[in-house]
């Protein structure tokens, strides 16, 4: 296997983007991307493309083809990518092992999605859920959290001001993001005192329906050095699965989907949680960023809450976390959200992180879930001197 190395990114804003089509918001990405790469648009040689369900959200599949060719970029191997909301980091593990394997040069990992398109975002991101067991019986995503929301409450004692700690911080980020849909800061007040979704959840507790779009250029380290790029290695790759349905865990407070993934990204990396600098994570609901962090292993099970209300997890504190914001301040456009976190790691391990930006980071760890924690990936970048 060889090393690969990111050596690129392009991103477009992130929000309701009207009346851009799915096709010219990839395109845009795209483009910037192979710009930002500087590599000739003739030496790509393959794209995977995450997305989780453009069919419902814009009535398009066969992205493979209409994106590439609305890119420029027609006529390179293209695979579209499907893991729910980790399709995105789906995508990148399989750009990251087409390089390795010797396969491919250059390809490109990116994510799109389109979810302000008039279709029912309710029931299109549903379809991530066990339909049977799940959504026949009237429940929504905001509602599976909620309830491992409950049970993280019942077992450990985690409260409301908890969850909206993550709120807060993740916006204190997301306003110095030129990329994220609300980049401005809010209260603990304003928090707690909004509109309940599924107690305990309220509407801040929730990331927003997102349009938007990300790409990575992937290729091997030697080949990086040769172009003088900065060398941001990928170091770990991890990628595992669970049931899709909450009845058939052991433990609704739990994550062992994350936590599987990190360690075989971990042993892969030949490193601990203790060697990252700062994380990504998949923080769909307030919940979700406290529970990735204890599966990750940042901190104990039911330490997450108080960690993140005492600063632990601030850009200044001992253990970053969504320095982007997250998908709750930068967005959340299911497809590309995974790819968005390699962006945010590729930008703060080169220093082009701007008002956010961490002091000399070296390690970055970017974790991507899918549905309620049916599917997740982790990986891990490095700096190279």
């Amino acid at each position: 296997m060889r090393d690969v190395a990111v050596i690129g990114f392009g991103m477009t804003k992130f929000g309701e983007i009207w009346p851009t089509p799915l096709r010219d918001m990839y395109a845009e990405a795209a483009q910037a991307c192979i710009k930002d790469s500087g590599i000739e648009r003739s030496k790509l040689q393959s794209a995977y493309i995450g997305c989780m369900t453009s069919g419902l959200f814009n009535g398009q599949e066969h992205l493979a083809s209409i994106l590439t060719d609305y890119a420029g970029i027609s006529g390179v191997a293209a695979t579209r990518v499907e893991s729910a909301c980790a399709s995105g980091g789906a995508a990148f593990r399989a750009a990251y092992l087409e390089v390795a394997s010797g396969a491919s040069d250059f390809v490109m990992a990116g994510g799109v999605e389109k979810m302000n398109d008039g279709a029912d975002s309710t029931y299109c991101l549903s379809t991530a859920s066990d339909q049977e067991y799940e959504v026949f019986h009237g429940v929504t995503f905001p509602g599976l959290y909620a309830m491992m929301a409950h049970a993280h409450m019942n077992q450990y004692g985690t409260t409301p001001e908890q969850l909206a700690a993550v709120a807060v911080k993740n916006h204190v980020n997301g306003a110095l993001n030129p990329y994220a849909q609300f980049p401005m800061e809010i209260s603990e007040q304003t928090v707690l005192g909004a509109v309940r979704v599924a107690e305990p959840l309220g509407l801040f507790d929730c990331s927003p329906v997102t349009d938007g779009a990300a790409c990575v250029m992937l290729c091997p380290v030697d080949v990086a050095k040769d172009l003088g790029k900065p060398i941001i290695k990928v170091i770990g790759s991890g990628h595992a699965t669970d049931s899709i349905a909450l009845h058939d865990r052991a433990d609704l407070a739990s994550l062992p989907v994350v936590k599987l993934a990190a360690e075989r990204a971990f042993a892969q990396a030949g490193i601990g949680i203790d060697d990252v600098d700062f994380c990504e994570v998949h923080d769909c609901f307030t919940i979700a960023e406290i529970m990735c962090t204890e599966a990750l292993g940042l901190f104990k099970n039911g330490q997450g809450g108080p960690a993140a209300a005492e600063g632990v997890t601030a850009r200044d504190g001992k253990h970053p976390v969504n320095t982007s914001g997250g998908l709750k301040s930068k967005g959340h456009p299911v497809g590309a959200t995974g790819i968005a976190q390699i962006c945010e790691l590729y930008m703060q391990l080169t220093g082009r992180a701007e008002g956010r930006q961490l002091s000399s980071p070296r390690i970055g760890l970017a974790q991507n879930m899918g549905g309620s924690g049916g599917s997740s990936t982790v990986h891990i970048l490095e700096v190279v001197s």
